[in-house]
C-alpha cells in the first residue's frame, strides 16, 4: 500500500504447562517463555508499530510476593525498548545475585517479568492518542487476586458510547471514554460479580475465608462471565484477558472479523493475531496451528485445563478481507495464495487496457507488500502468451525456421524493479509547501528499465487516498516517458469507512468518495448529495438495528469503471506526460481469490454489524458539516 494506513493490532498469549524448571532443564533457560514471547511480538511487528506491552503472571506465588509485571512502551521501536529494559532488569538481579542463577525458585520468586502466563500486544493508533496511557495491556488491579485482570486486544468498537452508560448505570465511575477501558470495566464488573457469588456460594459449604481462594479459582466459570459481558458489543474484536490467579482467554467476535489462531501441546499453549508467528516461533506445521471460531473464546483455567466455548452465537463470517490482501503477513500459506490469485484475476483488465501489446509493455509493482500480487499477474501474463505462440506455432502450417521459432518464443513478460522506496527519506517539514517537494522524492526510479513509448504496468495493494500516488509515484514514473502508465490495485475501490480497527474512518480521505463527488458535480447532482444527508440526519436517533446505509445512494449513479476513470483524472497533474489509467479488483474476483474471507464493507459498505452503518451515515454527515473528526 503505497498510502500509509495505520491498522490493526496484534495479540500473543503464551502459556507454559510444565514448571519453569522443565523449561530450564530442556531448553537452557527459565526465560523460555518470555523469549518465545519478544520474538513472537517481533513475528508481528507489521501489525502494530507505535506502541508495545508485555504483561506476565507467576502461578501460587505467596502472600506479599510480587505476582503481575506489566512493562509498555511508545518508543519509536517499542518492542526492542520494552525487551531491552526486561533483559536489563534480569541481567541485573542476576549480577548482583549470582545465587539466583541456577536456582529457578529464586528466579521465579524475585525477578519480575519470569512466569507461566505471558500476554504480548504490538499497537498501531487507532482510537486516540498514541500517549503510553493508550498502549495495551491494560491493568484493573485489586487485592483479591482472582478480581485483577489484565486486558489487550485487536478490536474497535463502534457503540462506545452506549457500553460506557451501561457502565454508568451499573454505578461505576469510568476513568474514560475509550474502548478498550469500556470493555475492560465490563468484564471486570462481571468477574467482579462472579467471585462475589462463587465467595458466598464457598463460605456456606463450610470453607475459611483462606481456604476459598484456591476453590473460587477451580469454579470460575469465564465463558459465562464473557457471555455477560460481551453480550452488546457491537465491533470486531480478538480480545486476550488475564486474571491475577491465573485463568486467561482469548475471544473472537460473532463474525470473525479480527483473526485469532491457536496451538497447543504438553508444553505450551500459544494464541496470536497470525498464523505463520505461531508456525515460525514453536516450528511447527500448518495444520497444526488452528482458527479460533467466530464467537468463541479459547479458555485456559490456572489449572492448565484448555476449553473452546462458544460466548456468543456466530454470525454470518465476515472476516476481513484486508487482512488477506495487506495487513497480515504474506507468509501465511493461504494469504500467499489469495495474493497471487488477486494479481492473476486482474490480467483481463490489465490486457485490455495495453491492447494486447505485451510486447512493448513493462510489468512492475509498489511497495514491496505488492510483490506476491505480482506474481500472479506475470504468470497470467505468462500462460497468455504461452497460448498465443502454441497458436502461431500451430498457425504457420509449414515447417517452422529456427530463426522464426527464436523469434515467437523471445515474447515474454517484460519485468523491471522500475520504483525503490528511500526508506532512510523522512518528510521532516510539516509546511505543505515545502513537504510536497520531499513526498516527491520518497521513490527512487530506475533509469533505463523503460523505453519511450512503453506502456507501463504498476501493481499496488490497494489505492485508498492516492495521495502518495499523486504527489510522488506517477511523477517519478513519468520521468521514465513511458506512453502510458496504468496504475493496478489488487483491492477494489474503498468507499466507506471502516470501524473495526482500520484507521479508514473518514470518507473525504478516500479518493473513491472524491471522484464520486467530482462526478455529482460534473452532472449537477449535488442536490442528490444533500438529500442523502437529510437521509443520515434522519437516522441519528434511530436504533442501530433499524439504520440503513444511505451512503450506498452516493455511489449508485456511477458504474465502478466511471469512477475509477475519474479518479485516474484527480491523480493525474498537468506536468504528467503519460496518458495514466487506473484500474481496480472487482467485489466478484476478491470473492473467488478470498473464498474464506468476505469481509468487504469498506468496499460494498455492507457491514457485519448494525454498529456499522450508523458509522458510515455518521462519516457522510461530518463530511457534509465540514467536521474533521472521526465518525466513531
Amino acid at each position: 500500500m503505497s498510502d500509509a494506513i495505520k491498522h490493526e493490532c496484534g495479540i500473543s498469549v503464551i502459556r507454559l504447562l510444565k514448571p519453569l524448571e522443565y523449561y530450564k532443564e530442556k531448553y537452557g533457560t527459565a526465560f523460555y517463555g518470555v523469549n518465545k514471547m519478544y520474538l513472537m511480538m517481533e513475528k508481528q511487528h507489521n501489525r502494530g508499530q507505535d506502541g508495545a506491552g508485555f504483561a506476565s503472571i507467576k502461578l501460587d506465588m505467596n502472600a506479599g510476593e510480587r505476582y503481575m509485571s506489566r512493562v509498555r512502551s511508545n518508543a519509536q521501536q517499542p518492542i526492542q525498548d520494552i525487551f531491552a529494559k526486561i533483559n536489563e532488569r534480569i541481567n541485573t538481579a542476576m549480577l548482583e545475585n549470582p545465587e539466583y542463577v541456577d536456582n529457578v525458585a529464586l528466579q521465579k520468586k524475585n525477578i519480575p517479568y519470569i512466569g507461566e502466563l505471558l500476554l504480548g500486544h504490538v499497537r498501531y493508533g487507532t482510537f486516540g492518542k498514541n500517549s503510553i496511557e493508550s498502549v495495551h495491556p491494560f491493568i484493573r488491579q485489586n487485592n483479591w487476586m482472582h478480581r485483577n485482570l489484565i486486558v489487550a486486544g485487536n478490536f474497535n468498537m463502534t457503540n462506545v458510547h452506549e457500553l460506557f452508560d451501561n457502565l454508568v448505570q451499573l454505578g461505576q465511575h469510568p476513568k474514560e471514554m475509550a474502548d478498550t477501558v469500556t470493555v475492560m470495566e465490563k468484564i471486570g464488573h462481571f468477574l467482579d460479580d462472579a467471585v462475589a457469588k462463587l465467595y458466598k456460594q464457598i463460605k456456606k459449604e463450610g470453607y475459611t475465608k483462606q481456604e476459598a481462594s484456591p476453590v473460587i479459582a477451580e469454579r470460575l466459570n469465564v465463558a459465562k462471565i464473557l457471555r455477560r459481558a460481551a453480550k452488546n458489543f457491537d465491533g470486531g474484536y480478538a480480545m486476550s484477558g488475564l486474571m491475577g490467579h491465573g485463568d486467561a482467554f482469548v475471544l473472537r467476535d460473532p463474525a470473525g472479523i479480527r483473526p485469532a489462531y491457536f496451538y497447543q501441546d504438553d508444553e505450551v499453549v500459544v494464541v496470536a493475531s497470525e498464523r505463520p508467528a505461531i508456525q515460525t516461533v514453536f516450528n511447527v506445521s500448518y495444520d497444526a496451528v488452528k482458527e479460533l471460531d467466530p464467537g468463541h473464546a479459547i479458555i485456559i483455567k490456572k489449572s492448565g485445563r484448555i476449553d473452546i466455548k462458544e460466548v456468543l452465537e456466530p454470525t454470518e463470517r465476515k472476516a476481513c478481507s484486508f487482512e488477506r490482501i495487506y495487513f497480515s503477513r504474506g507468509s501465511d500459506k493461504e494469504i500467499y495464495q489469495e495474493r497471487k490469485e488477486l494479481g492473476k484475476l486482474l490480467f483481463p483488465q490489465i490486457l485490455k487496457a495495453i491492447d494486447n501489446d505485451i510486447k512493448n509493455t513493462v510489468f512492475s509493482y509498489i511497495p514491496n507488500t505488492a510483490e506476491t500480487s505480482f506474481f500472479g499477474m506475470v504468470k497470467e501474463a505468462q500462460n497468455y502468451l504461452n497460448k498465443k505462440k502454441e497458436e502461431q506455432i500451430l498457425s504457420i502450417g509449414r515447417k517452422i525456421t529456427s530463426k522464426e521459432l527464436h523469434e515467437i518464443l523471445e515474447v515474454r513478460p517484460r519485468i523491471e524493479k522500475v520504483a525503490i522506496k528511500d526508506a532512510k527519506l523522512r518528510t521532516f517539514i510539516t509546511q505543505d509547501s515545502s513537504r510536497d517537494d520531499l513526498v516527491a522524492h520518497v521513490y527512487d526510479i530506475s533509469y533505463g528499465s523503460v523505453k519511450k513509448g512503453d506502456n507501463l504496468v504498476i501493481i499496488d495493494d490497494s489505492i485508498v487516498r492516492g495521495t502518495t500516488l499523486k504527489k510522488s509515484i506517477l511523477r517519478i514514473l513519468d520521468r521514465l516517458s513511458p506512453k502510458k502508465i496504468i496504475v493496478v490495485s489488487s483491492a477494489p475501490q474503498i468507499r466507506y469507512p471502516d470501524c473495526y480497527g482500520i484507521d479508514m474512518a473518514k470518507l473525504e480521505d478516500f479518493i473513491a468518495f472524491k471522484a464520486a463527488l467530482s462526478l455529482h458535480e460534473d452532472r449537477n447532482t449535488m442536490h442528490l448529495v444533500e438529500e442523502i444527508y437529510q437521509k443520515c440526519l434522519k437516522q441519528v436517533q434511530t436504533k442501530d438495528s433499524q439504520v440503513i446505509n444511505y451512503v450506498k445512494e452516493f455511489y449508485a449513479p456511477f458504474t465502478p469503471a466511471e469512477i475509477s476513470k475519474k479518479i485516474g483524472e484527480l491523480l493525474s497533474s498537468k506536468d504528467i506526460k503519460a496518458e495514466v489509467q487506473i484500474i481496480y479488483q472487482n467485489i466478484e474476483n476478491l470473492h473467488q481469490a478470498c473464498p474464506k474471507n468476505l469481509g468487504d464493507w469498506y468496499f460494498t459498505g455492507d457491514y457485519p454489524t448494525p454498529g456499522g452503518n450508523r458509522v458510515v451515515n455518521r462519516a457522510f454527515i461530518n463530511f457534509f458539516e465540514g467536521k474533521n473528526q472521526r465518525a466513531y
